[in-house]
């Protein structure tokens, strides 16, 4: 019996089968259409993945020291920010510090606490997190996180029950839905943790244990996280609030997450640069580095974990160089965690090393920090590297700072970091194996995914 009801349904299988084979055939109209639009959305995919962004470049380049009042006036509709003065920033080197600032501040918090991830690792750093936001929870303290569906894949809804339990909230963002479908490769890169809407922390660094615990193969990663107090909080606050709506539904409003701030924080002028993607591919992080790597006069140092500049910002840098602009940058060594992106990246080390510009490659573990310094007077801190994903697909946040103070502790933080880096010169560049150069032609083909 069993035998032949298979028969019977396999029967029916190849009929049905058949059936849909002659019409298709049948109908030479059907066939066209078919592969028209198998074609158009290949296409469509391919474009939105591989399509270059646009150049930039500015058609004049401001001019004057970058300290005086005559830059902050472009520099403002530039990067559509509010200039915001008296500001207290403190550079926090190292997960060891960072994490145990901020979970200081969470548990001092009395209104709210909001945290906007890329990476949020299950693990001993964020056991260590969910504890102290669930008593905050319990204690009536708004506690809202959203992380990124994808940057935080590995990490499940079910580790945040206790957390949701408690009355905290957590979103997802960009889950990979049918009405969202083309725009999945949009990630929210931003880290940022802000606490009563007073104190902020912002970044490279998301929560995981390789930035806090390190390993006999790989050591804890190298970052730099910054504490900020003043009115750049609230811009950095509206930046969370942008994703958060599109993850939720919800805007965040009120005192306990805009209160009346101190004046008198500290002494530092800075804005806040919330980028995310046009139709057309400009992003204001991407404006943001081209303006302040073409006004730069005395020196660029700059640290990423990502570098793979695109042409439009190669060509900037080797400018800066032929006009008499020190330039440095630290990238990662052997440590890199995408061994891919870090071979086609340095396919970008040729004009800079022919031009004079010095590149170093961390050894002692992962770099992950994300930090340019510009004429030791401005200092850039956030979440973008430089690369096309930052700079054209990904939401982005980066602190631009005006204080010389700050400059010249990430300066010292940087000089300490070329110590434990193997300087990368042009005859070793131009040694590299045919091996390398293969890896380096796949990643130029993969250009605006990494």
């Amino acid at each position: 019996m069993p035998t032949q009801t298979k028969g019977v349904r396999s029967r029916k299988k190849n009929e049905r089968e058949s059936l849909l084979t002659k019409e298709f055939e049948r109908y030479r109209a059907l066939r066209i259409v078919s592969v028209v639009a198998i074609l158009a959305i290949a296409t469509f995919i391919l474009v939105g993945l591989f399509a270059p962004g646009p150049r930039y470049s500015l058609v004049s380049p401001p001019q004057g020291p970058l300290d005086a009042q005559t830059f902050l006036n472009e520099l403002e509709p530039l990067v559509s920010s509010k200039t915001t003065h008296r500001n207290h920033v403190e550079v926090i080197e190292n997960g060891e510090n960072f994490y145990q600032a901020e979970l200081d501040a969470m548990r001092r918090a009395r209104r709210s606490i909001n945290i906007e991830a890329y990476i949020f690792h299950k693990g001993k750093v964020t056991d260590e997190i969910l504890d102290v936001l669930i008593d905050r929870a319990r204690a009536g303290v708004h506690v809202n996180v959203v992380i990124d569906a994808l940057g935080s894949m590995s990490t499940r809804k079910r580790y945040f029950k206790r957390l949701k339990e408690a009355g905290g909230h957590v979103e997802w963002y960009n889950r990979l839905r049918l009405h969202n479908w083309f725009i999945t490769n949009n990630r929210t890169h931003r880290e940022i943790t802000i606490v009563d809407g007073s104190t902020a922390f912002v970044g490279g660094a998301g929560y995981a244990d390789w930035w806090r615990f390190g390993t006999d193969r790989e050591p804890r990663w190298r970052d730099t996280m910054v504490r900020v107090e003043g009115d750049a909080v609230r811009g950095l606050q509206g930046a969370l609030v942008e994703n958060w709506l599109e993850a939720s539904g919800e805007i965040l409003a009120g005192p306990d997450y805009f209160p009346q701030l101190d004046n008198g924080a500290g002494d530092a002028t800075a804005l806040v640069i919330s980028s995310t993607p046009s139709s057309g591919g400009s992003t204001r992080s991407r404006v943001l580095f081209q303006t302040f790597i073409a006004s730069a006069r005395k020196s660029i140092y700059i640290t990423t974990p990502y570098f793979f500049p695109d042409h439009s910002m190669r060509e900037e840098i080797v400018r800066a160089k032929k006009r008499g602009v020190t330039v440095k940058l630290i990238v990662p060594g052997k440590h890199d965690d995408h061994a891919l992106t870090r071979s086609s990246g340095r396919s970008a080390y040729g004009d800079l090393l022919k031009n004079d510009a010095e590149i170093y490659e961390y050894e002692s573990s992962m770099i992950h920090a994300k930090v340019t310094v510009v004429d030791g007077v401005w200092s850039l801190v956030g979440s973008t590297n430089l690369d096309s994903r930052s700079f054209g697909i990904n939401d982005e946040v980066n602190l631009a700072v005006l204080n010389s103070q700050v400059a010249e502790r990430l300066t010292k933080d940087f000089d300490e970091d070329v110590s434990h880096s193997k300087r990368v010169t042009l005859a070793d560049w131009e040694k590299r194996s045919p091996f390398e150069r293969v890896l380096e032609w796949i990643g130029w083909v993969l250009e605006r995914q990494q």
